[in-house]
């Protein structure tokens, strides 16, 4: 069969026709269309494109907390249990350490009396458990917590537990020019076992709660060694002074789920420029939790109260996001 004019002038064009570019691939498929999505991606267009709310690349910093924010931190903040599953052991290497009011509780099982005490008495916790031995020696021991842990709803791994719409939203923010922080109240060294792993942010870029630490030599080996005391609190205002401490910039957006996570927020946001502070609100009890003002782990309502007046965008978990994790099915 041959072609006349018309076929051969069409299937010359075809078989030389640069194709038409395909649409660019949706770079957060777990989040529904909504004021919360559009406020994320005109902040990422308006600081990295040309125009009057331009960042330069060294300045794109998005800082974002670990517990609530990035993974499922409830019926308990998932170090409170890694703690509680190392103190027996502890505690029989040093029984004086039963003395402690709050040690006595958690041996004994009233939870309530732990936290009862608050954040001190969580802290004293993480203190007891996470000291004691080399840097060296501790992340091998969380990662294999990581491992073996399973969480009671959900029976899988706490590495399970990520909230997929933020890995797509780190990831979009990295591909943006941002650099990516974690700026957590829990302890650094815990957090910095799976940050890389989980969320592709190196070790140097976690700023959390800290030890104090003490440099030996043993045998002529260098070694930092973990000392049973808190000396950092990296949570309310420790958040903002750790930022200023460790990353040397206000971040361009800052993103967090509870009242610790306030004065980071307006750090954040108090800058010149284009910024953005939100607050994840946990409000999906079918597939989560639904807790925020009457919580005992990730209380949120100081922050409720004056996001509307700082301009701060509430993310609702029901709402905005089509799933929560990887591996359930999307939401219509």
């Amino acid at each position: 069969m041959t072609l006349g004019r018309r076929g051969l002038l069409a299937a010359v064009l075809a078989a030389t026709a640069t194709p038409a570019a395909a649409a660019p691939a949706d770079p957060l498929p777990s989040w529904r269309d909504g004021p919360a999505r559009r406020a994320i991606l005109d902040l990422i267009r308006r600081t990295t494109r040309p125009g009057p709310g331009f960042v330069p690349p060294e300045a794109r910093v998005a800082s974002f907390d670990n517990d609530g924010t990035l993974w499922v931190e409830q019926p308990m903040y998932p170090e409170v249990v890694f703690a509680l599953d190392r103190l027996p052991a502890v505690v029989a290497a040093d029984p004086s350490l039963a003395e402690r009011p709050v040690v006595r509780a958690a041996l004994a099982g009233d939870l309530a009396a732990v936290f009862a005490g608050g954040a001190p008495s969580l802290f004293e916790l993480v203190a007891v458990t996470h000291a004691g031995m080399t840097e060296d020696a501790f992340l091998p021991l969380a990662e294999a917590w990581f491992r073996t842990w399973r969480h009671p709803r959900y029976a899988r791994p706490q590495t399970a537990l990520i909230y997929q719409p933020m890995i797509e939203l780190l990831r979009l923010l990295r591909r943006e020019g941002f650099a990516t922080w974690i700026v957590t109240g829990g302890e650094q060294g815990y957090v910095r076992a799976v940050s890389r792993s989980l969320y592709d942010v190196p070790v140097e870029r976690v700023v959390g709660s800290d030890l104090r630490a003490e440099f030996r030599l043993v045998e002529g080996r260098a070694e930092v060694l973990r000392r049973p005391t808190i000396a950092a609190i990296d949570e309310g205002p420790g958040k903002a002074l750790g930022i200023a401490r460790a990353i040397g910039r206000r971040p361009v957006l800052a993103f967090g789920n509870s009242d610790g996570d306030v004065e980071m927020l307006q750090y954040a946001t108090s800058g010149s420029g284009a910024r953005l502070g939100l607050l994840l609100r946990h409000d999906d009890a079918a597939r989560e939790y639904a807790y925020d003002r009457e919580s005992r782990i990730g209380r949120l309502a100081r922050g409720l109260d004056l996001a509307p007046g700082a301009g701060w965008v509430v993310v609702s978990m029901r709402q905005d996001w089509r799933r929560v994790f990887a591996w359930e099915p999307a939401a219509a």
